[in-house]
């Protein structure tokens, strides 16, 4: 785990600059650090350079960036191959001299050129460049578990884990996309390949970039929609067959990723999908796992009782640590710098407190994430079913109501529904009213985007539930839960691990069928049913509660001035990005009322939190 970045270019950067870009994601990396700059045959420089969090063999050995014998391959390394013992034996005919799974990437690429990422099992970003060639290829895991970010400006290729590096870049260009401000406004994050710059991008998950005399060519070797129709096609044949078959692969899966050099845990907070690996990782592990959770002063957040309840049950070494509002608050002051794009999912916050409580004691943890996605958990996919039973419904409710303009007086429930026209974006639901307060809040109307995920029809599936699953699994997983869990865990340098998001895991989750994950209106019923196999129904059975702040209090509160200095009519015209008197009529409108505009009844709590994320982060990196 650590941080990498590099760059192609013809411009005269130094060994110090490049230094300083690498610098600024030490957090991702204490341990070490490595830079270095080469001279390519046409006369460009190539820079590559890694901050290194030490988990597999410690010593100078795993020290980046790193070579072939012969120098013709150089690799920087974000992430684990979790099945590189296995591939090591593989590639026996290559002289390893280290215990790391970086080696075993450069011997893989020797034997398989760039397909090389077909055999790697794990969370990566990848860079390899190969003097032979004079290519640069970057990889990203088949998920998004580690973020990685591309520039091309002028002649300039830069590459990093973060935003911080490629600003830091001499001379780069740092002009501000606006037309993805309202879709960021509603969905509270901005999705790959987009970023908040222009001529920056994510390279999306399973995705190669192969960069050759100044262009980029982009190449897909695992995608989602493709994935799930031909594992699908050869269904699991019975339920008893299909759960046993996902027992033994979480088992395979949590194994792997508890081989470490350095102390191990999990997070473990009472619910379904972390309380089922800590079980495994407690039936592999021969002593207790080292469990964490936080705890909140206010019972509906709370779940640290539970928590403990099973950490009690599995014979856990268990630590839990109640914060309060005030501690909750620090946080929001680091979020901008450690979550260097705008990004308002403010569970970021109690994920970060639970991140800096495990790393008093271990350097990896193990997580849940992914079991929503990929088993149907969120309370979303109940509302998918009955809003695709009601929509021939609502198709006839707005024939009649739209050419008329009546459907604005409509329920907001039946209005939703009514409006839900496009089949591009049927299983997205938002609120039509957010949209729209989200591209009046800007000066540009005409030319943003749209506020939704406008790709459904690709997905090729009839059930709103598995479509929006699949559509989750693109958009929100890596995103926003990922890339929420990333920087919060790595802020405190350390690596957060997911089983449940395990290439063979996904991939047998498509073979099994619908009815085994949503049966009856039980979601996610055969992972709770393994999950009853280690831990009593009584100690697990209740309503999904998840991570929350209490953002409306915040904003009328502590946050109140923030939120009215970065309205203010001034400051937004100077910005140049939103609509000086409209952004200054809602916010204060949203503070009087608790709601955008006169009547509208609705709370934009959520809208003025990422509208506040956002001038945070402009603040921050804009007028620094």
């Amino acid at each position: 785990m650590c941080g990498i970045c590099g760059f192609i270019s013809n411009k005269n950067i130094t060994l110090n600059e490049l230094t300083e870009m690498n610098n600024t994601m030490y957090h991702r990396g204490p341990d070490d650090s490595g830079q270095e700059i080469y001279v390519m045959k046409g006369g460009k420089n190539i820079g590559l350079a890694q901050r290194r969090l030490a988990i597999l063999d410690l010593t100078s050995a795993g020290h980046q960036p790193m070579h072939s014998p012969d120098r013709r391959i150089s690799v920087v390394f974000n992430g684990e191959i979790y099945n590189y013992l296995e591939l090591k034996k593989e590639l026996s005919d290559y002289p390893f001299r280290s215990n790391c799974d970086t080696e075993v990437i450069i011997a893989a690429y020797l034997k398989w050129g760039i397909k090389c990422v077909d055999h790697f099992n794990g969370m990566f970003a990848i860079a390899i460049y190969d003097r032979e060639d004079e290519n640069l290829y970057l990889f990203r895991d088949r998920i998004g578990k580690k973020p990685l970010y591309y520039a091309i400006s002028g002649g300039d290729f830069i590459f990093a884990s973060e935003l911080k590096p490629i600003m830091a870049f001499p001379g780069f260009n740092e002009n501000i996309r606006s037309d993805i401000i309202p879709r960021y406004i509603v969905q509270q994050y901005i999705n790959a390949p987009d970023t908040v710059f222009e001529n920056v991008y994510k390279l999306e998950p399973g995705k190669i970039l192969t960069y050759r005399n100044g262009e980029a060519q982009i190449d897909t070797y695992w995608e989602i929609t493709e994935r799930y129709h031909v594992m699908n096609a050869d269904p699991v044949s019975g339920y008893e067959e299909a759960k046993a078959g996902l027992k033994e692969m979480l088992k395979k899966s949590v194994a792997m990723r508890m081989i470490s050099d350095v102390p191990l845990g999990s997070f473990l907070s009472g619910g379904y999908d972390s309380s089922l690996i800590t079980a495994i990782a407690q039936e592999v592990s021969d002593h207790p796992v080292k469990t964490f959770s936080i705890g909140f002063y206010e019972d509906k957040w709370n779940e640290a009782p539970y928590a403990k309840a099973i950490s009690e049950h599995l014979g856990t070494d268990h630590t839990e640590y109640y914060i309060d509002e005030d501690e909750m608050l620090k946080q929001v002051k680091s979020i901008t710098k450690y979550y260097d794009e705008p990004f308002a999912d403010s569970s970021q916050i109690p994920t970060m407190l639970v991140s800096a409580l495990a790393r008093t004691k271990v350097t990896v943890a193990l997580s849940g994430d992914g079991g929503d996605e990929f088993f149907c958990g969120y309370n979303i996919y109940e509302v998918m079913k009955t809003a695709q039973q009601l929509d021939p419904l609502g198709a006839v409710v707005h024939s009649l109501t739209g050419p008329m303009g009546l459907e604005k007086k409509l329920p907001l429930k039946v209005r939703t529904i009514a409006q839900n026209r496009d089949e591009e974006s049927k299983t997205q639901l938002n609120n039509s009213t957010y949209k729209v307060r989200a591209l009046e809040m800007m000066a540009d109307k005409e030319n943003c985007l749209s506020c939704d995920f406008d790709i459904e029809s690709k997905y090729g599936v009839k059930n709103w539930q598995i479509r929006r699953m699949l559509l989750d699994m693109e958009t929100y997983l890596p995103g926003d839960i990922l890339c929420k869990v990333d920087r919060a865990s790595m802020k405190y340098s350390l690596e957060a691990r997911c089983p449940i998001l395990d290439k063979d895991v996904m991939e047998y989750s498509f073979r099994i069928p619908h009815n085994y994950k949503y049966h009856n209106g039980d979601k996610k019923h055969i992972l709770k049913d393994i999950a009853y196999d280690y831990i009593p129904k009584e100690l697990l059975e209740r309503p999904k509660q998840g991570f929350g702040v209490p953002m409306d209090k915040w904003l009328r509160g502590p946050l109140k001035a923030q939120l009215l200095d970065y309205s203010n009519r001034d400051y937004i015209s100077r910005q140049g990005l939103f609509d000086p008197d409209y952004i200054y009529d809602f916010v204060r409108n949203y503070l009087e009322r608790g709601d955008g505009g006169p009547a509208t009844g609705a709370n934009y709590s959520k809208i003025c939190w990422s509208f506040l994320q956002f001038q945070e982060w402009y603040h921050t990196y804009m007028e620094k």
